[in-house]
């Protein structure tokens, strides 16, 4: 898991760096919108819809905004209407990659991203190439300045988690659950008052492709690319980064 929770990390700093720009909040407010149109407006009842809110608050989205967002997602204001979209496919050294998209313009969208995948070595695959290469999961990274590893192994074992890790490498505890599983483990380590650094239902890969450093670089500027992109709601990687290898 070394190279996703490098990844994950890296991407949780960033994201910060995103919502000083804005750029966080137009890929949130859309996240906002699909999931109160697929689930409604209630979070309580709406577990996809919880988890966009509290990513706009960890960016300090305004409350307008996010109401808004909402409201659009249920009608109650007009709307761009969003399609969803998953692309497959390979980057530099045959890493597996899913992109997920939210678009309302498929047929501007797939070409800019087909373009990108080949600027940066890449190239995008048929539906299914790769997908069967992740799992969908719950997957919490936790300070590990903030707590024992005992005490937050007893919490969210008990709380349904399937796995914790302790990469000696790394800085943070890893928390994988299913993703149903997801909130209420969340929701234990808050109530032990142990914080989380950044919280995700996300795709794991099955198993990862070790990477040199430069061949870690190549696809690191893939990634950051692709999630630059308007458009990108979300992508996935097999890749494992060398331990020696810094953001």
């Amino acid at each position: 898991m070394s190279g996703h929770s490098k990844w994950a990390t890296t991407k949780h700093k960033k994201a910060v760096v995103d919502a000083k720009r804005g750029k966080a909040f137009t890929k949130i407010a859309r996240e906002l919108t699909i999931a109160a149109k697929l689930g409604g407006g209630d979070p309580n009842g709406n577990p996809r819809l919880r988890t966009a809110i509290e990513k706009a608050k960890e960016v300090n989205m305004p409350h307008d905004n996010i109401k808004k967002a909402i409201m659009k997602g249920t009608g109650e204001l007009p709307g761009v209407a969003y399609e969803e979209s998953v692309f497959e496919g390979y980057g530099p050294s045959g890493v597996a990659i899913l992109i997920e998209v939210t678009t309302d313009n498929k047929n501007r969208t797939v070409p800019e991203i087909r373009h990108m995948m080949a600027k940066h070595g890449g190239n995008l695959g048929e539906a299914g190439c790769v997908g069967w290469l992740f799992d969908s999961k719950g997957y919490i990274l936790v300070d590990k300045s903030r707590t024992s590893e005992d005490t937050i192994m007893s919490v969210v074992l008990e709380a349904g988690a399937e796995d914790m890790k302790n990469d000696p490498q790394e800085e943070n505890y890893e928390v994988i659950t299913a993703p149903e599983d997801f909130t209420a483990v969340k929701d234990a380590l808050e109530k032990a008052g142990i914080p989380v650094q950044s919280a995700e239902v996300t795709k794991l890969p099955r198993s990862y492709i070790a990477l040199d450093e430069k061949a870690a670089e190549l696809m690191i500027r893939l990634m950051e690319a692709l999630e630059e992109h308007d458009d990108v709601q979300n992508v996935y990687a097999n890749f494992d980064m060398p331990a020696e290898f810094n953001e």
